[in-house]
């Protein structure tokens, strides 16, 4: 397992401080409770219950089996008494202390592995105790690196043989847990059914009686009944140990996370399970620490230690504090860090192995669907009950009393009323849905196996079903919409523009002044193969563009970083929309190279740099000329850059001391250049936003870019319609909030947004009652992702931040991703339906046939075995066969799911009502007129007719099983070959019913039947298939017919102090009024 724990105890309190922290201005929204107004226990928020809601729902439910129906819900007494992390971290110390006590008193030394000048138990030391000293009489980070045999900028050899070597010396970067449940553990949990153990006792009892009296034969029935029971336990088991295994092993996917790492001098991207002691890892902003080390080299380089140390403040790690933990993350700056610990060998390995990995969680469906199984289950033990008592007053009141002598021994007696009371308490094993919640779980296990093929990994289960009622979808521009693949097509130097391949005409001291801010203001890296292969460049999109060019115009990367002395960096983020750096050169004059957004940095110049080397005053004109190139470039949908510099005299630069607090000046700059670099659209985007719209998903996008360049990209992209608005974020954020409300509905494309801008768009759209879906990538998209209703992090340029803040990871930053995860969104919610849809059929058809049967005669047509059949074909087996199916083209035809409509439609009560008539009818005139009709004479006649009656039951509910595949549409027989398990199902269940009548008579209590009578069950089962044909067409209204709760809306309210809107002030003019599509 690695070392990240996405569960970790401090990660929700800290995310939610971080949005109270975020004043906005935004709308209060008086959210909805979580069920206390509008009755409804089993209703609960998708994103953070609370404790008591969770406690409620439980309470409210009727359940026979707790150990299975609980079993993928959240444990509320761990959450409750959920230990502090620290008080593990504390534990550790305490535990070392106590080794390193017994050490000295043994005087036990621990030699370093074979080939190393230090060991583990020295490394582990050195940074848990942040042991400047001990690392000083090592050589402090140099001596280290040569105790480890590391080459601090080119990192360890990447061969395998020593990687392996360091993996056996110094440990593997993983930690013990505790293994999986077995499947015997699941047969266990099936097994504690408080109906199936009464069976048991009954098939015992039934035992005891009928040997007693005939040992040859006597054993058939109670022998059925408990072989019956055994083979639902068997089933049950088997298939919750597949799902058990299916979560397990998306679980382990979730952990592992990719890092880069140099080896040989080359940056690539690995595993974190293979990280090694000695390794060398870049750190980046958002990146998780991914193992215990030291600080090579970085700059402005903070570190929140919170989930090891509780404390919220980050803590800046430099050459004079360079220890590195565990599981903590870098929120300011980069650096490279050396791997001095890995897996147990780590404080947080240590604490985590102490730790469950408890992953479950109830989402707000599988509540609903406990709330649905328990009423059901409420009418079918009233049923049981009236079943039991009227079989039992009339087999005392009538069959008791016309028995002859030996009848009424006390042996026959106890006989008959065991049969009496397996049967009722059969009835309620089929009346109580137990499944019915845990085909949530199947579905989704399902649905998250197959939506790893389609890039898309779901960290929280609740996010599969809300993304089907998303409505609005906010998405990021690159790597998202377009390929991520930049490149510099176009650039402005020295007053003119110029095309990318003329680069290496660009010369004299502009050329040098470029290469330096190219190479210097950089966080990305070239490598230079040994062989004089082509250079591999390394870094974010944007860097990798930049130094191509830089390449292509005659830059030696290695050569120009080596002939300078860094002092400061101001690292890139969101917000500054730019990066800076200031160096000395060997002559020592000292310059400050900035890049960031064209307008940015040009707003911050008052000088360009001519062809020739010279400065000149930036005059108005020549910025309009400039503006003008950059306006230019962004209509063509580049994303413009500028790079910029000013030289510093020695009395403006610090002491050595003060270079990481220094602010470096960032006014009077020189303009040195513009570049002009293309990421172009997506194959396909255009097909699949129209796809979104059609679906009733608005699209929005959200972008760092300016204006021109978003607005040309999204109507590429086909998001921009005629009457769309494209507003930059400042002057969002500066509405008021009956502006924003008003304005929102066409806002289609917000420019130069920061994330705080997007936390707003997000909570306005939330209070206007859309369900959002967002996708963010950086560190300070978080608290917007956390806020979506579904958050949706990039696999590829996401931080672990942004990850760790999601519900899913979209795994190739794709936007066709997003939409197939709107797809399997709808597709959770449709199966569920025809699972409830086939189930209630089952349910309403068994309990009506047995209740008035009883009520008439004094038996009932189906055995306590046979409802055990019909159990497992509507429960087990009907839960496998529907739902799996995979989602459809149509499920884009419809609009999204409302979270808070009924699970149990118009359309579907039709078809049950529709289906359970035509079943009973047939029944009933089998069972009150079947012997007449039939002609059935001799001994053998009921039993005959019980199992005609037994079998048609069976075929309606296998046909009907198809019939439930497409509620809404006459052709029930789309795509049936495409979905092989449905198929393999509905297959097995014919072949087992064949074989219970031609072989299995003695145990389920039939006879074999001959061709007319199987082709009377036959053709009674099809027109099932028939009947729901017709039902569909009867028209159902709009209005629910049934609802079990309240729909309360949210009501925006406006702050205090705002604004009302202009009466005459459209969204149109509100963004005329800002200028917020001009550059």
């Amino acid at each position: 397992m690695s070392l990240f724990h996405p569960r970790s105890p401090l990660r929700s309190q800290r995310l939610e401080e971080s949005n109270k922290n975020v004043d906005l201005g935004d709308p209060e929204v008086e959210e909805e409770d979580d069920s206390d107004d509008d009755g409804d226990v089993f209703n609960i928020p998708h994103k953070k219950p609370s404790l008591e809601a969770l406690k409620r729902w439980r309470k409210a439910t009727l359940v026979l089996n707790a150990s299975r129906r609980f079993r993928y819900t959240l444990d509320l007494k761990r959450q409750e008494q959920l230990p502090s992390v620290n008080r593990f971290r504390i534990g550790t110390h305490a535990l070392r202390a106590v080794q390193k006590f017994k050490d000295a008193a043994t005087k036990v030394d621990h030699p370093p592995p074979k080939g190393y000048g230090v060991g583990p138990e020295k490394l582990v030391q050195l940074v848990q105790d942040r042991d400047n000293d001990g690392l000083q009489a090592l050589g402090g980070i140099t001596g280290l690196g040569t105790a480890l045999h590391v080459n601090l900028e080119k990192g360890i050899e990447p061969d395998e043989e020593s990687v392996q070597h360091r993996r056996e010396a110094f440990g593997a970067n993983s930690y013990p847990t505790k293994a999986g449940k077995s499947f015997w553990v699941f047969v266990w949990e099936a097994a504690q059914d408080t109906t199936l153990i009464i069976l048991m006792a009954c098939a015992v009892a039934s035992l005891a009686a009928e040997m007693s009296s005939d040992v040859k034969e006597g054993w058939y029935d109670g022998a059925s009944i408990g072989f019956a029971v055994l083979v639902v336990i068997f089933v049950t088991a088997f298939s919750d140990y597949r799902q058990s295994l299916q979560f397990r092993s998306l679980s382990q996917e979730k952990r592992n996370i990719q890092i880069q790492v140099v080896r040989g001098g080359r940056r690539f991207t690995t595993s974190i399970f293979d990280l090694v002691v000695g390794d060398i890892v870049p750190l980046n902003i958002g990146d998780q620490v991914p193992a215990d080390g030291v600080l090579v080299s970085g700059h402005s380089l903070s570190i929140d230690e919170s989930s090891m140390t509780g404390e919220s403040e980050p803590v800046h790690v430099d050459g004079k504090s360079p220890f590195l933990h565990s599981g903590c993350k870098v929120v300011d700056g980069y650096g490279s860090m050396l791997i001095t610990g890995v897996g147990i060998n780590t404080e947080w390995g240590q604490v985590m192995a102490t730790l469950d990995d408890d992953s479950s969680e109830e989402t707000p469906l599988q509540v609903r669907l406990n709330g649905i199984a328990t009423f059901v289950g409420k009418i079918g033990l009233s049923v049981a009950v009236l079943v039991f008592v009227m079989l039992f007053v009339r087999y005392f009141v009538t069959d008791f009393r016309r028995a002859a002598g030996p009848d009424r021994r006390s042996k026959v007696v106890f006989r008959n009323i065991v049969d009496i009371l397996s049967i009722a308490v059969t009835i309620v094993v089929v009346a109580v849905p137990e499944g019915l919640p845990l085909a949530v779980t199947l579905t989704l296990a399902y649905s998250m196996k197959k939506m790893m093929a389609d890039k898309s990994l779901v960290r929280h289960l609740a996010a599969c079903e809300t993304m089907g009622s998303a409505t609005t979808i906010c998405s990021d521009k690159t790597g998202t919409l377009t390929l991520n693949q930049m490149t510099v097509v176009q650039t402005w130097i020295g007053g003119g523009s110029l095309e990318a391949e003329a680069a290496n005409s660009v010369g004299g001291e502009i050329s040098k002044c470029i290469i330096e801010g190219i190479a210097e203001n950089s966080s990305g890296s070239v490598f230079v193969p040994k062989d004089g292969g082509d250079p591999e460049v390394t870094g974010s999109p944007t860097e990798k563009a930049i130094l191509g060019w830089g390449l292509k115009a005659g830059m030696n990367f290695e050569e120009v970083r080596s002939s300078n002395t860094v002092m400061h960096v101001e690292t890139f983020n969101s917000t500054k929309k730019r990066a800076g750096v200031a160096f000395k050169r060997k002559d020592g004059n000292a310059y400050v190279h900035w890049k960031g957004a064209a307008e940015i940095i040009l707003d911050l110049c008052t000088k360009w740099m001519g062809s020739d080397g010279s400065e000149n005053q930036l005059s108005e004109t020549k910025k309009v000329e400039i503006q003008n190139a950059i306006g230019d470039m962004a209509s063509r949908s580049l994303r413009c850059v500028a790079l910029a510099y000013r030289p510093i005299s020695a009395n403006q630069i610090p002491d050595e001391s003060e270079w990481e607090s220094w602010k470096i000046p960032e006014d009077d700059l020189v303009l040195l250049g513009i570049m002009g670099i293309k990421d172009p659209c997506r194959p396909g985007v255009d097909g699949a936003v129209r796809l979104c719209q059609k679906a009733g998903v608005k699209v929005r996008m959200v972008t760092g870019d300016n204006p021109l360049t978003a607005r040309a990209i999204a109507q590429e992209c086909g998001i921009l319609s005629p009457g769309g608005l494209v507003v930059e974020g400042k002057d969002f954020r500066s509405y008021t909030d009956e502006e924003r409300l008003e304005l929102v509905p066409k806002l289609e494309v917000m420019a130069r947004s920061s994330p705080m801008d997007k936390l707003l768009l997000v909570k306005t759209l939330r209070s206007m009652n859309d369900v959002v879906a967002v996708t963010g990538d950086g560190t300070n998209d978080a608290p917007a992702l956390h806020e979506a209703d579904i958050g949706l992090s990039m696999g590829i340029q996401g931080t672990e931040v942004a990850k760790e803040s999601s519900d899913i990871i979209i795994l190739d930053d794709n936007f066709a991703s997003v939409v197939k995860v709107v797809r399997w969104g709808r597709s959770v919610y449709a199966n569920i339906q025809k699972f409830i849809q086939f189930q209630l059929t089952v349910n309403v058809v068994a309990l009506v046939l047995n209740v008035v049967a009883a009520a008439k005669s004094s038996q009932v047509p189906l055995t306590a075995v046979q409802l055990l059949w019909v159990n497992l074909i509507m429960d087990t087996l009907g839960a496998l066969a529907l739902a799996t199916e995979p989602p459809t083209d149509d499920l884009m035809d419809r609009p999204p799911v409302g979270r808070r409509e009924p699970l149990v439609t118009n359309i579907m009560w039709r078809n049950i009502f529709v289906q359970a008539i035509y079943q009973l009818s047939v029944l009933f005139t089998l069972f009150f007129g079947g012997l007449k009709i039939l002609k059935l004479h001799g001994p053998d006649g009921n039993r005959k007719l019980n199992t005609i009656i037994f079998n048609s039951f069976v075929l309606c509910q296998l046909f009907n099983e198809v019939n439930s595949r497409k509620p809404d549409k006459l052709n029930v027989f789309s795509g049936f070959f495409r979905n092989p398990l449905f198929c393999g199902v509905v297959s097995v269940t014919a072949v087992l019913q064949v074989i219970i009548v031609f072989f299995l008579g003695k145990f389920f209590k039939t006879t074999r039947l001959g061709w007319n009578h199987w082709v009377l069950s036959i053709v009674v089962g099809f027109l099932s298939l028939v009947v729901g044909f017709f039902g569909k067409l009867i028209p159902v209204p709009k209005k629910p017919i049934i609802t079990t709760h309240k729909v309360k809306k949210k009501r925006a309210r406006s702050s205090k102090g705002s604004k009302k809107p202009h009466d005459q002030e459209d969204g149109h003019e509100l963004v005329e009024r800002n200028a917020s599509n001009e550059v």
